[in-house]
């Protein structure tokens, strides 16, 4: 039986104070300083910093990541938001500290090593997407879709068009829309066909010379792969409308399938998610925004170049639509981008896609031998990197949710997927195991999640009360989701009086 650690650790500000920590010099001692700080930014206080011998610090976060679960403790199949394990190599060469202590505004002939690493990651990238330059400015996927919104407004703009609306599939993710709306288009849903796909009928009914462009993912979220994709491109574009690709599910396609060549014109892409970044927690990611033909021009700046004798930044910009994060995004995601990629190789990248997809799709096989779960739009057809099973029927024959079932595999020591997304699929569940989970862990899980639907029907009492093996039992979903009361920051516990 798996068991969580349960820790009384308090935040690392309470801890006493033994007198032996970080030394910050005292304000009398700047006296004899010769550097100009300005009055106005000089600390007249106590930094607040903990005071205590590093073996407490090592102690503190020992005992945290012992109450914590990640992908190097078990399978994290999420599904969507990519969780695959990611190598130690690119762990380790990437914070080496000749490349972490680099600044931001050296003079670039001191960098040239690293310029040539970003610039070679380019490349490769716009040959994985078929587009034809990339920016690294985005630091995350939600800031590439806004950088790809913006890129279509200002594009429709230039040309003197007044187009105001941007087509979304019900299936996309949430982040779509927000994108979208945030850009200032309104957000017209296209409806998910029987198939599981985007329906064309809807789509033609729609599309009008007020349309901006559409947003889509490729495979879609529910694992399907829109295989109607050069019939909606032929659609958006004759109304004169761009198409954009979300590039999160890039893991099931990636050396397979290009979105360049099913007619997109502008991609983003997760570092974080496809090539080797931990993501989650914050990042740091890098959602790379990559455009084909007149397209590039819009492209956040700046870009790297290369002149046939050196590597630099290249800032000029006519028509781009400026900055979308400060000097150059995130660069370690990059080097760990290079790594990934130069140890793979192109037929390294295809066998990631094409193991992620048959990891699915035996899933797939394995939870169905038993009638609990659904696999709704078109059971036949096969899915590629996720699939979205539906536990309705036990929810209507038993009384168990989807929420026990994920709170269940807590108690099994799983991670549990995203659940109720997408809002087309009723008690949805989202799996995705990607391409670095063993025929054992997916075992594991189906068997998991078998015998919780065969709980659920002996005894759905018992469920309604997991987890209990976990650090965290089960949460107050009103007082979960305030910060004020699950991870209160220093300044709300200072707001709130206490002496830290």
């Amino acid at each position: 039986m798996w068991r969580q650690a349960r820790w009384d650790e308090d935040l690392i500000q309470r801890k006493p104070r033994y007198g032996s920590g970080p030394l910050i010099p005292y304000e009398d001692e700047f006296r004899d300083v010769s550097i100009s700080i300005p009055e106005n930014i000089i600390r007249r206080s106590h930094t607040g910093l903990p005071d205590l011998p590093e073996i407490e610090v090592v102690r503190h976060f020992i005992r945290l990541s012992q109450m914590s679960y990640g992908v190097d403790v078990g399978p994290v199949p999420l599904g969507s938001c990519t969780m695959k394990y990611n190598p130690k190599i690119s762990d380790l060469i990437s914070m080496d500290t000749r490349i972490t202590y680099l600044h931001p505004l050296q003079d670039p002939d001191t960098v040239q090593g690293i310029l040539e690493i970003i610039y070679t990651v380019e490349r490769w990238l716009s040959e994985i997407t078929g587009m034809d330059r990339c920016s690294f400015q985005p630091p995350a996927g939600a800031a590439g879709e806004l950088a790809g919104a913006l890129m279509i407004l200002k594009y429709h703009r230039d040309r003197g068009e007044n187009r105001d609306e941007m087509l979304i599939p019900d299936s996309a993710h949430g982040t779509n829309p927000a994108s979208a709306a945030m850009a200032g288009f309104k957000v017209i849903r296209l409806p998910t066909s029987s198939r599981g796909t985007v329906d064309l009928d809807a789509l033609r009914s729609v599309v009008s010379s007020k349309t901006a462009g559409a947003m889509l993912t490729n495979p879609n979220t529910l694992g399907v792969f829109e295989d109607e994709i050069l019939e909606i491109s032929r659609i958006v574009h004759g109304s004169g409308g761009l198409l954009y690709y979300d590039g999160a599910n890039l893991n099931g396609i990636m050396g397979i399938a290009r979105p360049g060549d099913m007619g997109f014109d502008i991609v983003h892409l997760n570092l974080h998610k496809t090539f080797a970044t931990p993501h989650g927690g914050g990042g740091p990611g890098g959602g790379v925004v990559c455009a084909r033909g007149s397209l590039v021009d819009y492209l956040p700046r700046p870009l790297i170049a290369y002149d046939g004798r050196r590597f630099y930044w290249d800032y000029e910009c006519k028509k781009c639509i400026g900055r979308i994060s400060a000097f150059y995004g995130n660069i370690i995601p990059v080097i760990r981008t290079f790594i990934y990629i130069a140890s793979l190789s192109s037929e390294g990248l295809r066998e990631v896609a094409e193991v992620s997809v048959i990891n699915t799709n035996y899933f797939i096989k394995k939870i169905m031998e038993k009638p609990y779960y659904i696999l709704p739009y078109d059971p036949q057809k096969p899915r590629k990197h996720e699939v979205v099973i539906s536990a309705k029927k036990i929810l209507s024959d038993t009384g168990v949710s989807t929420e026990d079932i994920a709170k269940a595999l807590l108690d099994r020591g799983l991670h549990a997927p995203t659940i109720y997304f997408p809002l087309i699929v009723e008690e949805a569940l989202m799996i995705e195991f990607t391409e670095t989970e063993t025929r054992e862990s997916i075992d594991l899980y189906a068997k998991a999640l078998i015998e919780i639907a065969e709980e659920a029907y002996r005894n759905p009492g018992i469920l309604k009360k997991t987890p209990e093996n976990t650090s965290v039992r089960r949460l107050d979903y009103v007082r979960a989701n305030h910060p004020k009361t699950l991870a209160p920051s220093l300044k709300i516990l200072r707001s709130l009086g206490e002496n830290i």
